[in-house]
Order: structure tokens, then C-alpha cells, then sequence
């Protein structure tokens, strides 16, 4: 689905990746770990052409860097960003209302598809986004990408500041898009429930992979237990 060859993002002066090559094959959840400043929200704008880059990054056959930001949503690519950047002052439907911007006319078949997935949403669609909870919050925020049907869905942190409750809640239904037929890029600081539910990972480390691997093996090497499991 996707391939990404030699990436190489820039900040200014700053090469914040340095050449890194990965794939992802549809149907997988993949995970990118490693610690803060090592790339992978970096990685994640890349492959919409938000920051500044060199390399070659394919979805489907298409050349992303022909194509704009939205113009890649439109082709099946949506984000989830860290800190969910939903819209606070406008009711949870006028969020869905805008993810489903490039699909007008399925939006309320869409609309409540989404209420299935996320109950508590329905329950408060007509609430400001910002009086919502941290982890209806998330829930808002995957669901607003959902609205545009992606093939490939990308979650920066999708766990940051929820208890542990909540985590499990958003794993699971990652889990449950996958087995819906959508394909997952994941990046988490919490690398043992993203591992746990991975078919398989990348390490980044200052802008290079480092290590790759079955997500369940990698779970029982000694150096990423003791670097990003803490165990």
C-alpha cells in the first residue's frame, strides 16, 4: 500500500529523518516506537507533504508528492494528529461534518456509523468538542478521519494523556479497523500495547531506523524491553 524509500525531512537547517526506507501491506497495523525527537511525527507528515522533504513515497502506485495534502486525503490517507487538534468551539456533528468534507453524500450513513463506533458520541453530538472528555476527545478525533473513508489510517499518540481505561478502549478499536479492512500507521509512546496489537515495527532513533521486526518478537528483545518497554 505504501513504500517509502531514502526519507529525508528538513526544519531549517535540522535534517529531523536521514534516510529511512519502510513498506506497509495492506490489512497490517504497523508501529513506529522510539523516543521523543526520534522522527516519527515527522515520518507522519512526510507522507502528506507537510514539512519539507527528499525521497520517493508511494501509496497505491501514486507518487505522493505530486499531490497536495488534501488531495492525498481524497486518494485514502488520513491522520490523527497528537493532541487530536479537533475544533473546540464547534459541536461534535460539525467536527464529523467537516472529516466527511470529500463525502458529502454519505455523511450521515457516515455520521452514524461513527455513533456505532463511539456511543458515548452520539450521546453528546450536539456538544461543543471542547466540553468533551479527554478520551471522547480522541474518540471525535479518529472518528473526524474515519468521515473520509480512508485506506490508510495514521494515529500520532492516540493514547497521550488518557487513563488506562481509556487506552485500552482506543486499541481495541484499532483493532476493530483493522479487522474492517483498514490499514493502520501507528505511532505510540506507549510501545507495549501498540506492540501487542502491531503485525509489525519500525525503531526510529534521531531520524534512522535502527531495528525492524515482527511486532510479537520484537516484544521479547532484550534491548527493546529494556530501551521502550521498561521491563
Amino acid at each position: 500500500m505504501l513504500v517509502v524509500k531514502d526519507l529525508k525531512v528538513y526544519y531549517g537547517l535540522i535534517e529531523a529523518l536521514k534516510g529511512i526506507s519502510f513498506d506497509i501491506k495492506t490489512g497490517q497495523i504497523i508501529t513506529l516506537i522510539g523516543s521523543n525527537g526520534a522522527g516519527k511525527t515527522s515520518t507522519l507528515n512526510a507522507i502528506l507533504n507537510r514539512v519539507k522533504k527528499k525521497g520517493e513515497i508511494s501509496f497505491l502506485g501514486y507518487e505522493t508528492k505530486r499531490h497536495s495534502t488534501h488531495a492525498l486525503v481524497q486518494k485514502g490517507i488520513a491522520l490523527v494528529p497528537e493532541g487530536r487538534k479537533i475544533f473546540i468551539n464547534l459541536s461534535v456533528e460539525e467536527n464529523l461534518k467537516i472529516g466527511a468534507f470529500n463525502n458529502g453524500e454519505n455523511y450521515e450513513h457516515l455520521k452514524e456509523q461513527m455513533y456505532k463506533l463511539f456511543p458515548r458520541l452520539k450521546a453528546k453530538r450536539q456538544s461543543l468538542a471542547g466540553n468533551l472528555s479527554g478520551g471522547e476527545a480522541q474518540m471525535l478525533a479518529i472518528s473526524r478521519a474515519l468521515m473520509s473513508e480512508p485506506k490508510l489510517l495514521m494515529l500520532d499518540e492516540p493514547s497521550l494523556g488518557l487513563a488506562p481505561k481509556i487506552v485500552g478502549e482506543v486499541f481495541d478499536i484499532i483493532v476493530r479497523l483493522k479487522e474492517e479492512g483498514i490499514t493502520i500507521l501507528l505511532v505510540e509512546q506507549n510501545a507495549f500495547s501498540a506492540l501487542k496489537i502491531s503485525d509489525y515495527a519500525y525503531v526510529l532513533e534521531n531520524g534512522k531506523l535502527v531495528m525492524q521486526g515482527v511486532a510479537s518478537e520484537l516484544i521479547g528483545n532484550d534491548e527493546i524491553r529494556k530501551r521502550y518497554l521498561g521491563i
